[in-house]
């Protein structure tokens, strides 16, 4: 399979693991990365934009400062603005962040759910996919216009690349 079906493979099968959406940042360097793919409903983007809260988000924080993955349920202690209360309010009531380093490069997603926790098998898959999707973005400089269309199909919004 070719690269960038892989890459539509992959955000396939993320987007049906997080009925409630997820947020993927790809080789981010400082704090911008060279792929955002987010698929959470555009009430919350625009809640989440308007009020800044990628400043006071603690799956973010973690993102940056950890590898592996953590449920957010393990974060709240850490969120002193709210962001989770509020993502709650929106429908992403359980979730996991992950992080993932190669090779210089540092890519972390938040994958959510409205009905339960993910579950330890459920989470070392999302980790694997993560993995993949870092690998097989590394030094692709564009993605084809198919995998446009399956984001677009997926409601998938790319926000940088």
């Amino acid at each position: 399979m070719a690269r960038q079906e892989k890459i539509s493979a992959i955000l396939t099968r993320l987007h049906q693991a997080s009925p409630a959406g997820f947020a993927i940042a790809l080789h981010v360097k400082y704090t911008a990365p060279r792929y955002l793919f987010q698929s959470y409903e555009r009430d919350w983007l625009d809640t989440y934009s308007r009020k800044g809260l990628v400043l006071h988000d603690p799956t973010v924080r973690w993102g940056f400062e950890h590898t592996g993955a953590i449920r957010w349920s393990d974060l709240a202690d850490d969120d002193d603005k709210g962001v989770l209360e509020q993502a709650a309010a929106h429908g992403l009531r359980f979730g996991v962040c992950v992080a993932y380093t190669a090779e210089g490069s540092r890519s972390m997603a938040s994958f959510a759910r409205s009905d339960r926790e993910p579950t330890d098998a459920e989470i070392s898959g999302l980790a694997a996919d993560l993995a993949e999707l870092h690998g097989l973005t590394a030094t692709a400089e564009k993605l084809s216009p198919s995998v446009h269309e399956t984001l677009k199909q997926l409601s998938i919004y790319l926000t940088h690349g």
